[in-house]
Parts: structure tokens; C-alpha cells; sequence
């Protein structure tokens, strides 16, 4: 299934370096969405999100919806 496609390492945000304990991982799947997973246990699984619900996802964080 090529929504599933990892295409690319994980990579955890630069923000959750040091003290940070509660992280998460981003990959690009191969239709262009995300894959998504706990940084401290990857054998609980990974998310899928596909291209439109990332870039919703990504706006509403841009826009603040999420608080600070």
C-alpha cells in the first residue's frame, strides 16, 4: 500500500532535544503524508496520516488552534 511507504528516516524535532521525554518521530510516506511514532517505544506502532490531513494538521498548528 504506497500510503504506508515509508520513504525517509524518522526524524524527532529539534524542540525535543535535552529535558524533552515526551517525543515524537515524522517520516514521509510515499504519497506524500506522514508517518508518525512514539520516539521512546516504536514497537507501539505507527500513525499514518495522509497528505490533506497533514497539511490540516500543519495549519491548525500555524494558526495556534492547538494553544501554546
Amino acid at each position: 500500500m504506497k500510503s504506508r511507504e515509508i520513504v525517509t528516516r524518522f526524524k524527532k524535532s529539534s524542540a525535543s532535544q535535552g529535558d524533552q521525554q515526551d517525543c515524537v518521530e515524522v517520516a514521509h510516506t510515499a504519497d506524500g503524508g506522514r508517518a508518525v511514532r512514539d520516539s521512546k517505544d516504536h514497537a507501539a506502532g505507527t500513525q499514518f496520516h495522509g497528505p490533506a490531513e497533514w497539511a490540516a494538521f500543519v495549519a491548525a498548528l500555524k494558526g495556534g488552534r492547538f494553544g501554546r
